[in-house]
C-alpha cells in the first residue's frame, strides 16, 4: 500500500539541523553529571548553551532496534524491529523521510543500521545480507559501517599501509586479545571519529541553504581501544564501584535470564583478537577495560568540539539546532558483563542535549523528568513545523526547550529487550520458548524497577534501597502488592500505545474521519 502523501507548510526561516549519536555512550558518563573520572568539556559547553535531559533512556538493545525507536518515535512492540537483522517496516515515517517533506537533504555520515524491509526488494537485492543498510529518506555522503573499510582506505593514504583489517585496534606492542592501554598505530587525529567529523566539515563548507545532517559515530563501540593521549588518560582505580554482585555465578545464578546471557559473551566481541567467556576475566580486567571506554569517550568529546568549532567557523552556530545522544549504553563492566542487553539502567541510561538557538533562554536547563528515545522524533518533527506520518509513541520535548515544561508527563521509565533468535533458535531452545516469548519490558521510576518476561519469572527491584538490583523481591510476600501495581501500570501503558495506525480513522456517511493526537 502506498504511504499518503503529506503536504507540510513552508518554513522559510528554517534551522540547520545536527543529528549527533554516539555509539554506547552511558548517560552517567559526562563531568557535567558529576561522573568522578570521566572529564566531557565538549559535551559540557554544549549542554551549557542548551538543556540536558539527566534521566534519558534507550527504548531498547542492541543497535537496530535501539535506532529504530530513535528513528521512528515507535517503541518496539510497534516498529518490530526485535535485533539486529530485523527489517523496518517500510510504511513508519522516520526522521529521513520527514526532514525531506521539511525542504531538506538529511544527509549521513556514518550508518543507521537499518536493515531494509525485504517484500519491497528483489532477492538479489545485496540489501538482504546485512542489517547495516541505510535508513529511507537519507542521502549517504560518507557511511562507515562497523567493518570500517571507508576509514582503512582512507588511513592507507594517509601512509598506514598496515590499515588493511580491523587488526589496526589492536595497540602496538600487544599481543591480539590483551587488555592493553597503549595506544594502536593511527593517532587521535586519524580515529574513526575524525574521519567523520573532516567529512562532515568538507560538507559543511558546500552548503548554501539550510540543511540537515546526522553524524552517526561509532565509538564508544568496541573493540576497546584509543590513540594517546586518551588511551592513558584513565586509570584502573578511575570511576565508581560497579555494581554486582560477590561474583559473576552469583550474578549468574540470581536469574534463568542471566544465566543465559552471560554464558554467550564473548571477550572478541570487546577487545580485538580475544576469545573466551567473560567469566575468564578479572575484577581488574573490567576495570582496565572500562578505563580504555573512558578514554574512547574523552576522543569522541574532543570530536565533536571540533564539528561545534567548525558551526562557529562557518556562521552557521546561531541557526543550528544540535541534538546529542547515543542509540544505548554500555555495561562497562556493571554486573560482572559488557555490552548492551537485558533490563540493567547500565545498558539503557544514555546521555541527551538539545541546543536550541530559538530558545536561549533554557540555556543550562537540566531536564530531571523521565525522556526516552522515542521523544526525539516528534521533538524535531515539532521544532520543524511537521507532522508525523503515523502515530508515534514518543513526545515532544520541545515544552522543556522552551522552559515550560509540559502540562503533563510521564512518570516512569519505559524499554524493552527482544532475545529472539530467528536464525538459528538458540534462545527458544534453551529456554523452551515460542520466538514471540523471548522478550521482556521493564517500567521503572524512582522507587521501583519491574521486569516482566513474557515467559521467564519477573524481577522486582526497590531502587532506593537496592540502588545496584541485586535483591530480587518479585516473590517476597510484603512486595506482592507492589509487584501487582507495577505490573499493572506496564500493562496499561502496554495497551495504551498499542499500533493506532487505522485506529484513529472512521469512516462516515461523510467520508473517512481522522483525529490527530496532538495535531
Amino acid at each position: 500500500m502506498q504511504k499518503p502523501t503529506i503536504t507540510e507548510p513552508s518554513h522559510p526561516d528554517r534551522p540547520n539541523v545536527l543529528l549527533i549519536t554516539a555509539d554506547q555512550w552511558r548517560g552517567d558518563c559526562l563531568s557535567v553529571v558529576g561522573h568522578p573520572a570521566v572529564r566531557t568539556p565538549n559535551i559540557d559547553a554544549l549542554a551549557a548553551e542548551g538543556v540536558l535531559f539527566r534521566r534519558h533512556f534507550a527504548g531498547t538493545a542492541p543497535c537496530s532496534p535501539a535506532r529504530a525507536t530513535l528513528y521512528t518515535g515507535l517503541y518496539q512492540m510497534n516498529n518490530r524491529v526485535c535485533r539486529n537483522g530485523s527489517p523496518l517496516d517500510a510504511r513508519f515515517d522516520n526522521v529521513a523521510l520527514a526532514a525531506r517533506r521539511a525542504g531538506y537533504e538529511p544527509t549521513l555520515f556514518g550508518y543507521t543500521d537499518t536493515a531494509r524491509d525485504p517484500r519491497r526488494l528483489d532477492a538479489r537485492d545485496p540489501h538482504l545480507t546485512t542489517y547495516e543498510g541505510v535508513l529511507p529518506g537519507f542521502t549517504a555522503r560518507q557511511l562507515l559501517p562497523e567493518h570500517e573499510k571507508q576509514w582503512l582506505s582512507w588511513l592507507r593514504e594517509r601512509g598506514h599501509s598496515e590499515a588493511t583489517s580491523r587488526d589496526i585496534h589492536i595497540p602496538v606492542g600487544a599481543k591480539p586479545g590483551e587488555i592493553s592501554d597503549g595506544s594502536p598505530c593511527y593517532s587521535k587525529d586519524e580515529t574513526q571519529t575524525a574521519f567523520l567529523i573532516g567529512e562532515f566539515q568538507r560538507w559543511l563548507g558546500e552548503q548554501e541553504a539550510p540543511w540537515f545532517a546526522h553524524v552517526s559515530l561509532l565509538r564508544p563501540h568496541p573493540p576497546f581501544s584509543v590513540p594517546a593521549p586518551y588511551n592513558t588518560m584513565f586509570s584502573a582505580d578511575d570511576g565508581p564501584d560497579m555494581p554486582r554482585a560477590e561474583t559473576a555465578a552469583v550474578e549468574q545464578a540470581s536469574h534463568p535470564f542471566l544465566a543465559y546471557m552471560m554464558s554467550r559473551g564473548n571477550q572478541g566481541h570487546f577487545i580485538h583478537g580475544a576469545d573466551g567467556p567473560l567469566s575468564d576475566w578479572s575484577s581488574q580486567d573490567f576495570r582496565a577495560i572500562r578505563a580504555i571506554y573512558y578514554g574512547m569517550i574523552a576522543e569522541v568529546d574532543a570530536q565533536i568540539g571540533r564539528a561545534c568549532q567548525a558551526l562557529k567557523d562557518a556562521g552557521a552556530w546561531d541557526n543550528t539546532l544540535i541534538i546529542f545522544t547515543s542509540d544505548h549504553a554500555e555495561m562497562a563492566g556493571d554486573h560482572w558483563t559488557l555490552g548492551k542487553a537485558g533490563f540493567f539502567d547500565g545498558s539503557y541510561h544514555i546521555p541527551l542535549v538539545i541546543r536550541d538557538p530559538k530558545a536561549p533562554h533554557s540555556a543550562g536547563t537540566v531536564v530531571e523528568s523521565f525522556t526516552s528515545s522515542v521523544d526525539v522524533f516528534p521533538t524535531l518533527c515539532d521544532r520543524l513545523g511537521l507532522r508525523p506520518g503515523n502515530h508515534v509513541d514518543g513526545e515532544t520535548l520541545v515544552p522543556f526547550l522552551d522552559g515550560e515544561g509540559p502540562q503533563t508527563w510521564r512518570d516512569a521509565a519505559f524499554w524493552e529487550f527482544d532475545f529472539r533468535d530467528i536464525a538459528e533458535g538458540q534462545a527458544e531452545a534453551h529456554f523452551g520458548l515460542k520466538s514471540n516469548a523471548c522478550n521482556l519490558s521493564v517500567i521503572r521510576d524512582e522507587a521501583f524497577k519491574y521486569v516482566h518476561f513474557a515467559g521467564l519469572p519477573p524481577l522486582l527491584f526497590d531502587l532506593k534501597a537496592d540502588p545496584s538490583e541485586l535483591v530480587n523481591l518479585a516473590d517476597e510476600p510484603d512486595y506482592l502488592a507492589t509487584r501487582l501495581a507495577y505490573a499493572e501500570r506496564l500493562l496499561a501503558l502496554r495497551a495504551e500505545h498499542l499500533d493506532q495506525t487505522l485506529a484513529y480513522t472512521e469512516l462516515t456517511a461523510d467520508g473517512p474521519v481522522t483525529y490527530r493526537p496532538g495535531a
